[in-house]
């Protein structure tokens, strides 16, 4: 399955992330912690200059636990500060402007030396679409700041937030690249929702996220949808989950379509538990 997804308006949002990093102190690059590798835009590197940066490896709560961790490891390791952070309950959320600051000290330092400790911190915060970089802003700013739907491309321009303890924080609106190389990055992305679902041909990637699902977490299938996932291909698993959901046609036959949306839906909320579809 080849997934290729570049919108107009993202051709608009790398020009905006260029002119604009300018203004600000340091990078915040959200991540989803499912597909921690996979969801990092390859040509932010050269949009953000050698302005510094944190890996927020968000979704956390969706995510392996160990696998987490095991990539804050892998980060650290290539030189990039981490948090792994979860909007839902606020974990990690705390951690982020303290982690800036200690990427930042130096800039601190340099700032007191000219009088001017009390400037606020101004950040750039960049993503995927889809990555929750919106519910990441509304918990850091401890009030419902930015518009959060649980869909790509519901922010669409820059827009500054003063956070407290003096940072101010500009949102862009999620990026993609113009070509996924490797078709398995589309794919990921596909799955976690990074690409809109009109482009794609629903009932092949959720047969397709059967599969992967099969392979990393069985018991998850096995709990949500009452399916043996050892038992047949992605396809026949989706009709026997769509059978025992009770998504039924005419004739009787299996409604897939309706069962591949059901699945990736539940998968992109969390309801199957925490997955991580990319190992270190």
């Amino acid at each position: 399955m080849t997934i290729q997804w570049f919108p107009g308006h993202m051709a608009k949002t790398r020009r905006l992330i260029e002119e604009h990093v300018k203004l600000t102190d340091a990078v915040c690059e959200v991540v989803d912690a499912r597909i921690p590798r996979a969801s990092r835009n390859p040509e932010l590197p050269a949009l953000i200059g050698g302005k510094p940066r944190l890996i927020i490896l968000n979704r956390a709560d969706q995510a392996d636990p160990a696998q987490t961790a095991a990539w804050a490891v892998a980060f650290r390791a290539e030189g990039l500060a981490s948090v792994a952070t979860d909007c839902r309950s606020g974990a990690g959320v705390a951690q982020v402007v303290p982690a800036v600051k200690v990427l930042l000290k130096e800039r601190l330092d340099t700032l007191a030396a000219r009088g001017q400790a009390g400037r606020p911190l101004r950040l750039l915060i960049a993503g995927i679409p889809n990555a929750g970089k919106s519910s990441l802003i509304n918990r850091l700013a401890g009030r419902r700041a930015a518009p959060v739907e649980d869909r790509p491309g519901v922010t669409r321009g820059r827009q500054w937030y003063a956070l407290p303890g003096g940072v101010d924080l500009l949102d862009t609106p999620g990026v993609l690249w113009p070509k996924f190389e490797d078709p398995e990055i589309g794919l990921l992305l596909a799955f976690t929702g990074a690409v809109k679902d009109d482009v794609l041909d629903i009932e092949e990637l959720a047969a397709l996220l059967m599969e992967r699902l099969a392979a990393l977490s069985p018991k998850a299938l096995t709990d949500r949808y009452n399916i043996d996932p050892t038992a047949a291909d992605g396809f026949s698993l989706l009709t026997d989950a769509a059978r025992r959901r009770g998504f039924l046609v005419g004739g009787g036959e299996a409604n897939t379509e309706r069962m591949a949306r059901t699945l990736l839906d539940e998968f992109r909320a969390g309801k199957l538990g925490r997955i991580t579809l990319e190992t270190v």
